[in-house]
C-alpha cells in the first residue's frame, strides 16, 4: 500500500493506493486542531487501511502555516552580525499604497529584545574581515539558559558565500545548551542566496515552528508505529517534491504550503494524461482557496513568497509553487462591515465548531450554509449520507446575521454570499494570471478540494474560461496528488556575474557542482542513480536592475554558442513576465538553480468503462430546485458520479453529487465524461 494523508483546515483526507489490486481506497473526517496527529490516526482508521502493510506514508500538513498565522509557534531569539539588528524591522519597506494612511507594515516573529548582535564580519567574497567572537557567542547563550528561550536563528552576512562563522555559532549553542535542547538554525542551511532581510525572515520563521513541528512529527510517529507501520514516512514539500521526515525536521519551513502543493502535482499529472498545455489549478476547501498555473506540465515556481500577502506579510526565501491563497473556503464566515457592506472571510468556521449547518454549535452563517440554503448542497447526501447537514440551522444563520440586518430575503443574502465568495476566488486566479502577464481565457480551470466542483463553474464565468474540469475524486484530490509526488532536493548559489564576461565553461562547473550535491542527497535516501533527474534554471536581470526573473535553462551551458541561448531564454521569460525586453542590453547573472529530483514509482489509475451518450438509469437520482445566479431557481436533475460512464453527457440545469464534493452544471452548460472519470465541463458562450 502507498498511503498519503493530507490535514487541511475543516478535513482530514486519506487515499490509500494497492499496488497489487490496482485499487484506491478514500477516507475523510473532521480535522482536529488542537491534537492534529490525532486526527492523521481518525482518518486512518476510518479508512481501514492496514498500516503493517503500508510500505510509503506521505504526509501533507498545515502545522507550519497555522503556528505563524496564529503566532503560536516557541519563544525564538536571533543572533546576527553586529550592526544589523534592525533589519529584521525595516524589512524591504514594501507599501503599494502610498497614501494609505491605515497601511500596516510587517510584525516580525521575533521581537527586537530577543535579537543578540555578535561580532563577526565576512565580505561579499568570502574573506573574513572580523573573526567571530565566540565569548559573546557563549555568553548569549547563557542569557538564552537564563530567559528559557525555545529556539535559535542564526544569521550572519554574506554566511551563504562563506557559512564557517554561522556553523562555528551553532556548535557553540549545542554546546552551552545541550541541557535546553534548543532547536537551533542557521540560515546557510536554507537558503544560500544574498539579500539579507529575506534570509533573516526564512531563518527565523524556521526556528520559530521548529520546536512545535517536531513535536508533532514526533507524536506522528509514535502513534503510527503503536499502530504497526514500519514503512517510509515522507513529506510533502511546498516545491512540489516530497523529503524524508528527518529533513523535515531541521527545515521546516518547506511544509509551509505542503497540502495545497499535493493538488498542484496531481494537476500537473493529469494535464500531461489529456496532453493539456495550459491549466489553472484551482483548489477550494473549508477554510481557503488557492490558484497555480501549470503551463506544459510544468508549475510556476517562485524564489519568494509572502505569508500574509505582499503588502503585510513576512518574507520567505525558498522554492515554492506560486500558490496565490485567499480566506474564501466552504468556511469562511459572512459579517456586515460598520457600513453594512458585506464580507465573506478571512475568518472561518474550521472543524469546530465549523458552519452553523454542521450542527457543532456555529451560529454564523458561511459558504457552506448559503450552498445548503440555495439547493446546491444536499443535507441528506453531504459526506455520502455520513454526515447529515441542519438547513434550519443554516437558515437561522443567514436570518439573524445577514437577511435582517440587510433587510432583505434569505435567498438573496444566500446569493450575495456567493457573488462575493466567487469575485475574491477569481481574484485570486487573476493574481497568478494576469499579474503574471497570462490572459486566464487560454487556460483550462482545474478544479478540486471539497468546495471547487461548486463554485467553479461561477469562477470561470467570472473570468471567461471556456473549459473546467473536475477531477475523480475531487474532494480528496491533494491527497491523491501526493502520491504522484517524487524525492525533490533544490539547490540555490549565488554567483552575481555578467553574462558577457562569464567564463561559460566554469558556469557548466558550477551547475554540475550542485548537481553533484543533489545526486549524494538522493543515493544517501535509497534512489540510484538511473532514477535521479536535474532541472535547472537561473537568476538573470538587465544590468542596472535589482529584482531578477527566474529562467530555465538547458542541461549544458558549457559551450560559447550557449551564452546567446541563455540572453534569449531571458528576453524570453521576461517578456513574458512584464510584456516588455530589451534584447540589445546586457544581462547579469545572479544565482544559480538545481533541481535534483528522485523519480518514484506512481500509480497509475485504470480508466473507466466506455458507455453512450445518456448517462445510465442507475445515475439519476432525481431532481431538486437550485437557486442559480442570475437564473433563479429552476430544476436540476441530480447524477450519482459513482454511476457515470465514460462517453455520458450532461446538460445543465444539473447536479453531480460524490462522497466528497459536488459538482453544479449551471443552464446551458454541458458536462461530457472522459475515458478516465474525469468531468469536462463546457461553459455556453456569454
Amino acid at each position: 500500500m502507498r498511503v498519503a494523508v493530507d490535514i487541511g483546515g475543516t478535513f482530514t483526507d486519506v487515499v490509500g493506493f494497492d499496488e497489487v489490486s490496482n485499487s484506491v481506497t478514500l477516507a475523510k473526517a473532521l480535522s482536529t486542531p488542537a491534537e492534529l496527529a490525532r486526527g492523521v490516526m481518525d482518518a486512518l482508521h476510518k479508512s481501514q487501511i492496514e498500516l503493517d502493510e503500508t510500505g510509503v506514508l506521505i504526509h501533507g500538513s498545515t502545522v507550519v502555516i497555522n503556528a505563524i498565522i496564529e503566532r503560536s509557534g516557541a519563544r525564538t531569539a536571533l543572533l546576527t552580525t553586529q550592526g544589523f539588528r534592525d533589519v529584521y524591522e525595516i524589512g524591504r519597506i514594501n507599501r503599494p499604497e502610498s497614501f494609505n494612511p491605515r497601511f500596516k507594515k510587517h510584525r516580525p516573529l521575533i521581537p527586537r529584545e530577543d535579537i543578540f548582535e555578535i561580532p563577526e564580519r565576512v565580505l561579499a567574497d568570502g574573506s573574513v574581515r572580523t573573526p567571530l567572537d565566540e565569548a559573546r557567542v557563549r555568553e548569549v547563550a547563557r542569557i538564552l539558559n537564563e530567559e528559557g528561550f525555545q529556539a535559535v536563528a542564526i544569521l550572519f552576512l554574506h554566511s551563504y558565500r562563506a557559512p564557517a562563522h554561522e556553523l562555528r555559532a551553532k556548535e557553540i549553542l549545542q554546546e552551552v545548551g545541550h541541557s535546553q535542547a534548543w532547536f537551533v538554525t542557521a540560515s546557510h542551511e536554507l537558503s544560500r542566496e544574498y539579500r539579507e532581510y529575506e534570509r533573516t525572515s526564512t531563518v527565523a520563521a524556521n526556528a520559530y515552528v521548529g520546536p512545535l513541528v517536531s513535536m508533532y512529527l514526533t507524536d506522528l510517529e509514535h502513534r503510527l508505529e503503536s499502530d504497526g507501520f514500519t514503512g517510509n514516512l515522507l513529506i510533502m514539500q511546498s516545491n512540489g517534491g516530497l523529503s524524508e521526515v528527518e529533513m523535515a525536521r531541521r527545515q521546516c519551513i518547506q511544509m509551509m504550503e505542503s497540502g495545497p502543493a499535493g493538488g498542484v502535482v496531481g494537476t500537473m499529472a493529469v494535464c500531461e494524461a489529456l496532453s493539456i498545455e495550459a491549466a489553472i489549478a484551482f483548489d477550494m476547501g473549508g477554510t481557503t482557496a488557492k490558484a497555480c498555473v501549470i503551463r506544459r506540465a510544468e508549475p510556476s515556481l517562485s524564489p519568494d513568497y509572502f505569508i500574509g500577502g505582499y503588502n503585510e506579510g513576512l518574507a520567505i526565501r525558498i522554492p515554492v509553487l506560486d500558490i496565490v491563497e485567499v480566506g474564501t473556503g466552504g468556511g469562511s464566515l459572512a459579517w456586515l462591515d460598520e457600513g453594512a457592506a458585506l464580507h465573506v472571510g478571512p475568518r472561518s468556521a474550521g472543524a469546530e465548531p465549523g458552519p452553523a449547518c454542521y450542527g457543532r454549535g456555529g451560529l454564523e452563517p458561511t459558504v457552506t450554509d448559503a450552498n445548503v440554503l440555495l439547493g446546491r448542497l444536499s443535507p441528506e447526501a453531504f459526506m455520502g449520507g455520513e454526515m447529515r447537514l441542519d438547513r434550519a440551522a443554516a437558515e437561522h444563520a443567514l436570518q439573524t446575521r445577514l437577511a435582517e440586518p440587510l433587510q432583505v430575503d434569505l435567498e438573496r443574502a444566500a446569493s450575495g454570499m456567493l457573488e462575493v465568495a466567487t469575485s475574491a476566488m477569481a481574484n485570486a486566479v487573476r493574481q497568478v494570471t494576469l499579474q503574471r502577464g497570462l490572459d486566464p481565457r487560454d487556460f483550462t480551470l482545474f478544479a478540486y478540494g471539497g468546495g471547487g466542483p461548486l463554485h467553479a463553474a461561477a469562477v470561470a464565468r467570472e473570468l471567461q474560461i471556456g473549459t473546467v474540469i473536475i477531477p475523480q475524486a475531487p474532494g480528496l484530490f491533494s491527497a491523491l496528488g501526493m502520491l504522484m509526488a517524487d524525492l525533490r532536493r533544490d539547490y540555490v548559489q549565488t554567483l552575481f556575474a555578467r553574462l558577457d564576461d562569464i567564463d561559460m565553461a566554469e558556469l557548466e562547473k558550477e551547475f554540475q557542482q550542485l548537481e553533484r550535491e543533489g545526486r549524494a542527497a538522493l543515493e544517501t535516501s535509497g534512489v540510484g542513480a538511473d532514477r535521479v533527474v536535474f532541472e535547472r534554471a537561473c537568476d538573470m536581470r538587465y544590468v542596472g536592475q535589482e529584482h531578477a526573473v527566474a529562467v530555465r535553462v538547458p542541461a549544458d551551458v558549457g559551450s560559447e554558442r550557449d551564452r546567446d541561448t541563455l540572453k534569449r531564454l531571458f528576453d524570453d521569460a521576461h517578456q513574458l513576465r512584464y510584456s516588455h525586453s530589451a534584447p540589445d542590453e546586457s544581462a547579469d547573472v545572479v544565482s544559480l538553480r538545481v533541481s535534483a529530483i528522485g523519480l518514484l514509482t506512481k500509480p497509475r489509475l485504470p480508466s473507466i468503462t466506455p458507455g453512450h451518450e445518456a448517462p445510465p438509469a442507475s445515475a439519476r437520482k432525481g431532481s431538486r430546485k437550485v437557486v442559480f445566479a442570475r437564473q433563479g431557481e429552476q430544476h436540476a436533475e441530480v447524477f450519482e458520479r459513482s454511476a457515470l460512464l465514460g462517453g455520458n453527457v450532461i446538460h445543465g440545469p444539473a447536479v453531480i453529487e460524490e462522497p466528497a464534493a459536488t459538482t453544479i452544471v449551471e443552464p446551458g452548460d454541458t458536462v461530457t465524461v472522459n475515458r478516465f472519470g474525469h468531468l469536462v465541463m463546457t461553459l455556453r458562450a456569454p
